[in-house]
């Protein structure tokens, strides 16, 4: 792969913010969306040289182009401490808080009405 050619781009601070949302809403650096753009300008006049190759893939490749087969995703054991049991739904399931106490006032200490 051929070194890759670093510049320097003045942009008027509205079209830079401009660029890194809409980077952002199609997952992509801020860089790769003014490649991405630039390279579709020059195809669109006609411009882009043959010997353009397609812009490089970020991040983890597709399974299909991984190298070698894909390792499959590790199981997790239950936790020791909550036990195997913590992870199943429960038989019931009702809007109402468990009665703890919580909600209780203390003695002595009864709400004030408001005034």
């Amino acid at each position: 792969m051929t070194e890759r050619k670093k510049i320097l781009l003045r942009l008027d601070p509205a079209v830079h913010d401009a660029l890194a949302r809409w980077a952002g809403d199609e997952l992509r650096s801020t860089n790769a969306q003014i490649e991405f753009l630039l390279r579709g300008a020059l195809a669109s006049a006609g411009r882009l040289p043959s010997a353009v190759g397609r812009m490089p893939r970020r991040g983890r490749p597709p399974a299909a182009e991984a190298d070698g087969a894909r390792e499959p995703d590790p199981v997790l054991a239950p936790d020791p401490v909550l036990g195997a049991d913590d992870t199943e739904a429960p038989d019931e399931i009702t809007d109402e808080a468990p009665d703890d106490g919580a909600g209780e006032t203390p003695p002595g200490r009864e709400p004030t009405p408001d005034a």
